[in-house]
């Protein structure tokens, strides 16, 4: 099974995954950005986006099946996607290989957002604020499709550890 946590950046989904996976008997954290360093190295800087690169979500789902055929439980992909043609190749791609996946978006605010993207002080987002924040109009645009395709959860000031509880909550009812 896949629990992928979409939402644009500054929702809550890194800091969602690690809770889940610590809530979670049997689950691992799948970072889906290591397949779009790969081909960073293999192709060279893509225009936009490392998921523009076709392979980039054909390599998501084989990779997803192959981890789940090894060490079986969940992953748990922490992963914005707002191109719904992108979503429903890798959405199909992992239906076809017999993975279940609950998609959940961890929504909040425009004005939260901001917030949490000029105050986040991870060594993973070092440089990232800007093409974060450039990125909203693309997540606001992306929404109606996003809106019926997942299980929306509002994060806007609610802890991770809630946020996490509400995820497995939903999760184990649709099971």
């Amino acid at each position: 099974m896949i629990i992928w946590l979409n939402g644009t950046f500054g929702a809550g989904k890194t800091t969602t995954a690690r809770e889940v996976t610590s809530l979670l008997p049997d689950s691992r954290l799948f970072d889906t950005e290591t397949v779009g360093g790969m081909l960073r190295h293999v192709l060279g800087a893509p225009e936009k986006d490392f998921q523009d690169f076709p392979p980039w979500r054909g390599l998501v789902v084989e990779t997803a099946r192959q981890l789940l055929d090894h060490v079986g439980g969940t992953l748990v992909v922490p992963q914005t996607v707002l191109v719904e043609a992108y979503w429903q190749e890798i959405h199909d791609g992992l239906t076809r290989a017999g993975v279940p996946v609950h998609h959940v978006l961890l929504h909040t605010g425009r004005d939260t957002l901001v917030e949490r993207i000029e105050t986040d002080t991870q060594p993973e987002s070092a440089g990232a604020e800007q093409w974060r924040l450039d990125h909203l109009t693309d997540y606001e645009q992306a929404l109606p499709w996003l809106r019926r395709e997942a299980r929306v959860i509002d994060t806007t000031g609610v802890v991770p550890a809630e946020v996490a509880e509400t995820v497995l909550r939903g999760v184990r009812t649709r099971r």
